[in-house]
């Protein structure tokens, strides 16, 4: 019995890692070049929040989430996005680590993988 239950923790275990968002383009997406020669769109997007034990006696209406596009197909559609246009989006979580001045620094985002425009802002 104890040599089973050691094969089973060596086993990784099944996870998901999907996201799938629709909220308003809140900055304007903004194409930049890293340092390895990868061309990435960055943007962020507001998003209503719906009431939740956590957000219930909260006076904060809406969150905002950072999105980078790193694929071709991705980057072209999120590219013609303009603030304030309805989008959705599927991907990703990732954390990702850069330099800044001060050293290292980190953030979450999510990296869209898909993307298309709801309605277009006026």
């Amino acid at each position: 019995m104890t040599e089973q239950i050691a094969e089973q923790d060596t086993e990784p275990t099944p996870s998901q890692n999907s996201v799938a968002l629709r909220g308003r383009v809140s900055s304007a997406p903004l194409e930049r070049e890293l340092p390895s020669g990868d061309t990435i769109i960055t943007f962020r997007r507001v998003l209503g929040r719906d009431r939740s034990p956590m957000t219930a006696k909260s006076r904060q209406s809406s969150d905002w989430v950072d999105c980078v596009s790193w694929g071709g197909r991705a980057r072209r559609s999120v590219a013609t996005w303009r603030v304030g246009d309805v989008v959705e989006v599927e991907g990703a979580l990732r954390r990702r680590f850069f330099r800044v001045a001060s050293g290292t620094s980190t953030r979450v985002e999510v990296e869209v993988l898909t993307g298309r425009m709801v309605e277009r802002s006026a």
